[in-house]
């Protein structure tokens, strides 16, 4: 992951967990809602481990039923 955009991955993996959570799920629950990402991934995103591609947060967030402007948006 480049260090350059690290605080926004870390913003969007903090977003990412507490939807999960506001909604009682497992990351292998969501991950079960989701065509083509699995726990690990999740793991990964909500821990900013490594970058990933857009449209996996677009899925992850269809999933949630969350909008993905609310997940992306940086807040210092």
């Amino acid at each position: 992951m480049k260090d350059k955009y690290a605080k926004h991955l870390i913003s969007v993996g903090k977003k990412l967990r507490a939807f999960r959570l506001a909604r009682d799920w497992s990351q292998e629950v969501l991950a079960s809602k989701c065509d083509t990402v699995n726990a690990a991934k999740i793991s990964k995103m909500e821990n900013a481990r490594e970058d990933y591609n857009f449209s996996t947060l677009l899925e992850v967030c269809d999933a949630l039923g969350a909008d993905v402007s609310d997940i992306a948006r940086y807040d210092d």
